[in-house]
């Protein structure tokens, strides 16, 4: 059943259009992600759903008594209002209705009044309003949530999960998520998984964390040039029909740009063609030229530069017997001892609060240790991207951050106009003259990334570089990263950039080790150990999180009986689909097809490029429920 439905809606803000014409359908049950660059319209579309815009043309068809929450990107503040007190606020809706309910209870009604009195029962009752007090108390105990402490006693984590209780407690028919991960650590973010996982509720949701993407979506929606398109399956699904759309794309662009230039050509001949001119084909090119004009091309592609010094000393970190104390005596790390050599890609993962920013501090020779020593490499050249995010000047523009008040830069030996080095950084002309301080979380990050990138540097530091970056801008600092030469060290939550940029993992673990894996994050989680995990404010002492039981939760789905039908049936339709594909190919080498009617060609390249389309599609379909099969089977092997 469909709960919410754009169709040809647009949208946008003065000249720039969010959305042109765009269709959405939304159905019970689904978990779908909402995906595209940074200022493609997510935001926007959001606050359509919500009624915080409206649309300049088409409509939005929503489900009677549409019960819609939101989970906003922005942290509750950090107020003196008690946890309950904030999440039973997400009632007010019900409590509103329960009044009404009340006002009309209390007076004498009439057959109309009847019906609107029957009316608020049901809504009420479709909801579960009447017993509030219960529902707070059961969402705040599903949570595990401290009732009774205040939002300035709890830690930015700590007061997410809170701002999701207070979404959940309407037990809204569509919930709304944005950016749910940001600054979450691992453990907040895995628990977020297995909380959305099993919300009967559909959810629509924006992230740029690739693995809790992965896991969670049904579907993907993505926002491209205006466009709304859906994308049925797993976001790695997408990623390979994505590709092939471009590349398909891209040919019949080609197709069309030859032909169009042969139609001009002909058009142009002397004056004994014209008199002899078909109008026909004339009005066809007239109908040709609207259409590219029309056209919309696929955006720049982010490009990044690294900046790379001279090659630093082989050895470039050593850390002896490494200790870190607070005043008070407590001990953040004990013990510690490694070797960074040149060309090392180290991870350093934990939960927040650990200490990681502080083992970097100390590595870097930034911070004192309470015991041990750490000695730096020689011709060293350090690039760290935490360090820049405070000299940020959110006065002056992006341009004047990144050339600090110079035009050009020099890059490679060569002098680059900031302008149009920023363009690989997906900021136009435009917005690179727009103050710092008006910019988006995401865009900040390119800023300081634009900018560290400009210095030579033979050792990166980064230090949660991933907040709030799109997928795309993601996939290609990775490949960057992957082809700088000099020594990487990286602190992220995201377990995918992890997996995909280091070879090795520096891991608080619990009872306050710190332990060096070979592999990514994935390899660590198959060692089956802790992850030291101290943001529990109900508890004294640091919990910890077990990752083998972490796999167990994650454990692949079981297809459902629909599913397996459609998997059953799947190799029948992929056959029929190749013999139309065949018995087309034919018809369309046949010379005679081209004597008889134009259309009757059109006719046949259509049901040929919509048999290849749709052949596509069931080959995906089929490829991703054999994996999943197979991914289950596997699963259950290991549990045995």
């Amino acid at each position: 059943m469909s709960l919410l439905r754009f169709e040809q809606l647009s949208f946008g803000f003065g000249d720039q259009r969010i959305l042109v014409d765009a269709d959405l359908s939304l159905e019970a049950g689904e978990r779908v992600c909402l995906i595209g660059r940074n200022g493609a319209g997510k935001s926007s579309t959001f606050r359509l759903i919500t009624g915080m815009y409206e649309p300049d043309s088409g409509d939005i068809v929503r489900s009677e008594h549409l019960v819609v929450s939101e989970l906003t990107q922005a942290l509750p503040e950090a107020v003196s209002t008690p946890v309950r007190d904030y999440v039973r606020s997400g009632l007010a809706d019900i409590e509103a209705l329960l009044r009404q309910h009340e006002t009309l209870s209390a007076g004498t009604l009439d057959d109309e009044g009847m019906r609107e009195l029957e009316a608020l029962h049901r809504r009420i009752d479709a909801h579960g309003g009447w017993n509030l007090e219960q529902r707070v108390d059961q969402t705040i105990s599903e949570l595990s949530l401290p009732a009774d402490k205040r939002l300035d006693e709890l830690s930015g984590g700590w007061r997410r999960r809170v701002a999701l209780a207070r979404a959940l407690v309407q037990r809204p028919d569509l919930l709304l998520l944005d950016e749910p991960t940001n600054h979450l650590d691992i453990a907040t973010i895995r628990w977020l998984e297995n909380v959305v996982y099993g919300y009967p509720g559909t959810v629509l949701f924006i992230t740029h964390d690739r693995a809790f993407l992965e896991r969670l979506a049904t579907r993907i929606v993505e926002i491209d040039r205006g466009r709304l398109t859906s994308w049925p399956g797993s976001f790695s699904n997408y990623q390979r029909r994505k590709a092939k759309a471009l590349e398909d794309e891209s040919t019949e662009n080609a197709l069309f740009d030859k032909k169009l230039a042969q139609e001009e050509a002909w058009i142009r001949q002397g004056i004994k063609a014209r008199r002899t001119r078909n109008e026909g084909r004339v009005r066809n090119l007239e109908k040709m030229r609207e259409e590219r004009a029309q056209r919309i091309s696929p955006e720049s592609r982010a490009r990044i530069h690294i900046e790379e010094a001279d090659q630093s000393g082989r050895k470039v970190i050593r850390a002896r017997n490494l200790s870190y104390a607070y005043d008070d005596g407590e001990r953040l790390i004990d013990g510690f001892s490694t070797t960074i050599m040149r060309g090392d890609r180290v991870g350093i993962l934990g939960n927040n609060g650990v200490g990681k920013t502080t083992l970097l501090r100390l590595l870097l020779g930034e911070l004192e240790p309470t015991t041990g020593t750490v000695k730096l490499g020689t011709n060293l050249e350090i690039g760290y991207f935490d360090q820049l995010r405070e000299k940020l000047d959110g006065e002056k523009s992006v341009a004047e951050n990144v050339g600090e008040g110079k035009t050009y830069i020099t890059l490679n030996g060569k002098d680059r106009h900031v302008v149009g080095y920023l363009k690989g950084f997906l900021f136009d002309a435009e917005r690179s003259m727009t103050p710092v301080k008006a910019l988006s979380g995401g865009e900040r990050n390119r800023v300081i990334l634009a900018k560290l990138f400009t210095r030579p540097a033979n050792l990166l530091v980064l230090d949660e570089p991933t907040n709030d970056l799109d997928m795309e801008t993601l996939d290609v600092l990775e490949q960057r990263l992957a082809d700088f030469s000099g020594t990487l060290i990286v602190v992220s939550h995201d377990r995918q950039f992890l997996d995909n940029v280091v070879t090795s993992t520096i891991v608080f673990e619990d009872g306050g080790r710190v332990e060096e894996y070979v592999g990514g994050y994935s390899d660590w989680v198959r060692q089956g150990k802790l992850l030291a995990e101290v943001e529990n404010p109900e508890l004294d002492t640091p919990t910890t999180v077990t990752a083998s039981a972490s796999a167990v939760r994650e454990m692949p789905k079981k297809l459902g009986y629909r599913e397996q039908q459609e998997l059953d049936s799947l190799p029948d339709a992929i056959e029929q689909l190749e013999a139309t594909i065949a018995a087309t190919e034919a018809k369309l080498a046949d010379p005679d097809l081209y004597t008889g009617d134009p259309s009757d060609v059109q006719a046949a390249a259509d049901t040929l490029r919509q048999a290849q389309a749709d052949l596509d599609q069931a080959i995906e379909r089929w490829t991703e429920l054999s994996d999943r099969v197979e991914a289950y089977q596997r699963a259950r092997e290991s549990l045995r």
